[in-house]
């Protein structure tokens, strides 16, 4: 028998208008968020982009083996082999980690109970709604403890609190060349090497049982590292860019400054790239919960309401195609108007596109 079981619910044609006629102040506040997203999101841009080409300008590598005070407070690249005194440790793995280990991770997961919500709506004959939800249990391995009070029937269903956590350890006295690195510093370096096999704790591997855990370890051991960053004494920091940013880049390996600098470029533009993304995603939502009303006035008969809401999802995604860009180009119109009003031509010609492409679909009227 599935551990499964499913709720009704209904609500009236007034209840989901006052509903909507309220998503409608969301959708202006969420118009209001993209906006200032797309500023500052240009604006973090550009400050990225003039401070990596600010330092690209300035770097100068330096040899390893011991710090010039000359060059306090510069802006210095170092590439060389890293050393260790000491190899991170986790008293709970038992045994030291191999030579040269930065950082070790520990990833600890529990065999629990999860809740999944699956929800299916119809429209009736007057506006309303019925939605059928139905919640399903079922046991299986997660990172972290999922929260069971919360479940719809948490009755039988408890988990309870590992013994254990994940955790993350660094090396003490870690050294590149001559300089020395911080913990802080370490963290940035990426642990993806796994340490043997996962460790059971509970009484059976082959059965396990809710509050068990397993432990797993990943180690982090460059031969090298390269750092771009302000010398600051027998250390690094963060080195302060007049266009306002605070530069400090790690990576792996012996790798020479302008690659460094490239990496932290393509970085850059993916960033920005995914967060105009997040703006576009929000306008879209915003302008679609204005225009949501219409639809459910149209559900009082279902078929009316769902060619309504086909046309205010359409009219949604044309005004994102507009809006969108337009948001982008203001932000970058006082630094770069090319690019400014290239983007808003490019916002009107997908709309365009988009709507032509919607005009050709329609079936001919005979």
């Amino acid at each position: 028998m599935s551990d499964q079981f499913s709720e009704t619910t209904t609500q009236s044609w007034l209840s989901r208008l006052g509903g909507a006629l309220g998503g409608v102040m969301f959708g202006l506040l969420l118009l209001a968020i993209a906006g200032w997203l797309a500023f500052w999101n240009e604006g973090r841009a550009i400050t990225t982009a003039s401070s990596l080409s600010e330092g690209a300008g300035l770097v100068v590598s330096v040899d390893a083996a011991r710090p010039d005070p000359a060059r306090n407070g510069a802006l210095v690249h170092v590439a060389a082999p890293v050393r260790v005194a000491e190899v991170a440790r986790d008293g709970l793995l038992g045994t030291a980690p191999p030579p040269g280990t930065l950082r070790l991770v520990r990833t600890v997961e529990m065999f629990q109970w999860r809740e999944e919500e699956r929800s299916e709506t119809r429209t009736r004959l007057g506006g309303g709604t019925e939605t059928v939800t139905t919640y399903s249990y079922a046991r299986g391995w997660q990172e972290g403890r999922v929260d069971s009070s919360r479940f719809r029937r948490p009755e039988g269903h408890e988990n309870p609190q590992p013994t254990h956590a994940s955790r993350a350890f660094t090396a003490p006295g870690a050294m590149l060349g001559g300089f020395r690195l911080t913990a802080q510093q370490l963290e940035a370096i990426p642990a993806e090497e796994a340490l043997g096999e996962p460790r059971f704790i509970g009484a059976d591997p082959a059965n396990p049982r809710i509050g068990d855990l397993r432990v797993a370890w990943r180690v982090a051991r460059p031969e090298a590292l390269s750092v771009v960053a302000a010398q600051m004494g027998e250390g690094f920091g963060p080195y302060p860019t007049r266009a306002g940013d605070r530069l400090f880049l790690l990576e792996t390996g012996q790798v020479p400054a302008a690659a460094m600098f490239r990496a932290a470029e393509g970085q850059n533009a993916v960033l920005t790239w995914a967060l105009r993304a997040g703006m576009a995603l929000m306008v879209f939502i915003g302008f679609a919960l204005l225009l949501n009303p219409l639809k459910v006035l149209a559900d009082v008969i279902p078929p009316l309401g769902a060619v309504v809401g086909f046309g205010t999802g359409f009219v949604a995604l044309l005004l994102t195609l507009l809006v969108a860009p337009a948001l982008v180009a203001l932000a970058w119109l006082a630094v770069r108007p090319v690019l400014a009003v290239a983007l808003l031509a490019g916002g009107a010609l997908a709309a365009y596109a988009a709507l032509r492409w919607r005009r050709a679909s329609r079936p001919a009227v005979a």
